[in-house]
């Protein structure tokens, strides 16, 4: 892979074993208590992992478990080990303790995921909201083609000119590209303000870091791989031209207070504090991605308010990248209306997996309503094919974060408050099922960031 690599602040990357009680010993033969179900949950999902090289995402627990899944066991038997350990874990008399409780869920749900993934990577195919419903708990809201006509047609006399609505937003917005010779040191301007927001208000466990690479030929435009210890390793994709608002959107989401920081502090309070091992796998395909996905997209308001954000954008960023910073508004102004057709990549995702259209279809939805030039929307088209009804996790999920937060006082007028409930999501075993309590079934906020180029683990589309 062809990348060029900086570092920010380098430090040995560990493989970290569970901490706060003994090195677990080998799983019984039944289960009997809910650390022995855990032990029994991550290598079944490392054994999943066997089948489907994405599907474990991050895994910092005893290299022993992960030598010990190597040779393929056979999906059958994985699919009849997760059914049992969920009828173990349903036969354990049910904890009053609101984190043991929250914990029992996760491990159902993460159980129930498995065992949908495995159906499908036997053979069983899903239909796209089934998909998701079956892997991520939960279903994004399906829109007509008239919503995003309606957004378009808004943004028509925004940028005036010759051509389509999509030549004159490419012509357009060529101006706002970070070039390639100054892309590494507005991204870590963009980091360090992000860390320092972050460390202003959460205290993040000692000596966390991350490295960043810059890499080619992938299907999404960002990625966090956690690799324990409290370090992660961020990859950005330079395959397509980088916009300004795409430096602390990345340095956010993938960093400060996204992925690295979810990430971290799921290993020091659960793994190391509680002891809890099934926290040291994160299976890709899983309801936990949703709040992964949904945190760390909902983390770029949180650390930087719109006019924070504008105005450090205008005296730091712009300037650095040589784009002029008397027109930060003017693209803004675009930028916002643009973020409202977030939703046309689930509908085609939707269609696509549906079968209801082919791959060149999908690309000229994405041309059309998402607003993607070709070679942008053929990337789309390769990360639907490779991660599927994932897509939601981005802007349904973002969605879902904030109206869990808000509605708990964690509005932008509150800004201590919306920190303290960010940070308490983050450092929880939350599920979809926990932050849709009280809400619609249909989430129909449209605030969310196209997140095409978003994240994979950050799949940052």
């Amino acid at each position: 892979m062809n990348c060029a690599l900086f570092v920010f602040l380098l430090m040995p990357l560990f493989a970290a074993a569970p901490a706060g009680g003994a090195t677990p010993s080998a799983t019984p033969e039944t289960p009997t208590n809910v650390n022995q179900i855990a032990e029994a949950y991550v290598k079944l999902v490392l054994a999943t992992g066997q089948h489907d090289p994405d599907y474990v995402d991050a895994y910092y627990g005893p290299q022993e478990w992960k030598k010990q899944s190597h040779g393929k066991r056979p999906l059958d038997a994985i699919a009849r080990e997760a059914t049992r350990l969920r009828d173990q874990l349903a036969q354990i008399s049910k904890p009053t303790d609101e984190m043991e409780r929250l914990r029992r869920e996760y491990l159902t749900k993460q159980l129930s995921a498995l065992q949908a993934r495995v159906r499908m990577l036997n053979g069983e195919h899903l239909k796209f909201d089934e998909e998701s419903q079956a892997l991520y708990d939960a279903v994004a809201p399906a829109f007509p083609e008239t919503h995003f006509q309606e957004i378009l047609a808004r943004l028509e006399p925004k940028l005036p000119g010759e051509g389509s609505l999509l030549q004159r937003y490419e012509n357009w917005r060529r101006a706002f590209v970070i070039p390639k010779d100054k892309l590494d040191m507005v991204f870590q301007l963009a980091i360090k303000a992000c860390r320092e927001r972050t460390h202003a208000h959460i205290i993040l466990p000692p000596n966390e870091n991350f490295t960043v690479e810059y890499v080619t030929n992938e299907p999404w435009g960002g990625y966090n791989w956690y690799k324990g210890h409290y370090r992660s390793v961020i990859q950005v994709n330079t395959d397509l031209p980088v916009y300004i608002d795409r430096a602390i959107d990345l340095a956010a989401h993938e960093g400060y207070p996204g992925h690295h920081v979810y990430n971290a502090l799921l290993e020091k309070n659960l793994v190391r504090d509680r002891g809890w091992v099934e926290f040291s796998v994160y299976p890709l395909f899983s309801p936990q991605s949703l709040i992964a996905e949904g945190t760390a997209n909902f983390g770029r308001e949180v650390v930087f308010t719109e006019t924070e954000r504008l105005a450090f954008e205008k005296e730091v960023l712009w300037p650095v990248a040589g784009i002029d910073p008397s027109r930060a508004e003017e693209f803004y102004a675009v930028q916002d209306l643009v973020k409202k057709l977030a939703y046309a990549t689930n509908e085609a995702a939707r269609q696509y997996l549906n079968g209801e259209i082919d791959a060149k279809g999908a690309a000229t939805w994405l041309q059309k309503y998402a607003l993607m030039d070709e070679k942008r929307a053929k990337q789309g088209v390769k990360f639907i094919e490779k991660y599927r009804s994932y897509v939601i996790n981005y802007n349904l999920g973002e969605d879902m974060v904030r109206s869990y937060i808000e509605k708990r006082g964690g509005t932008e007028q509150q800004p201590q408050k919306r920190w303290r409930e960010f940070e308490q999501l983050l450092a929880s075993p939350r599920l979809p099922g926990d932050i849709r309590q009280g809400q619609p079934p249909v989430i129909t906020i449209l605030r969310s960031q196209n997140f095409l180029l978003t994240q994979k683990g950050d799949r940052n589309f």
